[in-house]
């Protein structure tokens, strides 16, 4: 009797464990990319700025979908004092995060300089930005975005972005603060 007695002991006591974990929710799947979005650097590029910008309302979150690895990452660097000054989304929690936002909110974002450092069929992108509330405006802000690239299947796919946004303590460095007509490719 004392075996049973205990068995149930213990299953009544890791059953709250078991009740405790919560789900994983699923992924998006990654939707099939424009083959010209994702053929160069360049065009990644391109496209990763042009899907996020525009007048107020929804956004091709299949298209940003499409340009991103499985499990990628976007992190902002927040200015708040904080034990965790990093912010980390998927990008399904990107898109719920902005998505709002871009609803009621026209927001357009390119590209100042886009600084390659390539090996094999990896890349590190540091691309400088400015971001305005409408095509022709002077910019609200303005940072850089650290983007991490793979070549594979024969095309590009954005792993990670991690963005810090220009300060008065934090300026823009001078390779990096300046284009002349359109964005420039180092």
């Amino acid at each position: 009797m004392k075996p049973i007695a205990l068995a149930l002991v213990m299953i009544i006591l890791t059953l709250p464990a078991f009740a405790q974990t919560p789900a994983t929710p699923a992924a998006s799947p990654i939707p099939a990319a424009n083959p010209s979005d994702v053929k160069s650097i360049d065009s990644i590029l391109t496209a990763l700025y042009a899907v996020i910008s525009g007048p107020a309302g929804d956004r091709d979150y299949n298209r940003l979908r499409s340009l991103f690895a499985k499990d990628a990452r976007l992190t902002s660097v927040t200015k708040e004092a904080s034990d965790h000054p990093a912010r980390l989304l998927t990008v399904d929690e990107y898109i719920n995060l902005a998505g709002g936002y871009f609803k009621t909110h026209a927001f357009y974002e390119q590209a100042i300089v886009n600084k390659v450092d390539r090996f094999g069929n990896m890349a590190q992108v540091f691309s400088s930005y400015e971001s305005r509330n409408a095509p022709n405006e002077k910019p609200f802000t303005r940072g850089i975005n650290s983007i991490q690239l793979f070549y594979d299947q024969n095309r590009w796919w954005v792993l990670s972005i991690l963005w810090d946004e220009e300060s008065p303590t934090n300026p823009l460095p001078a390779n990096l603060a300046t284009r002349s007509t359109a964005p420039v490719t180092q």
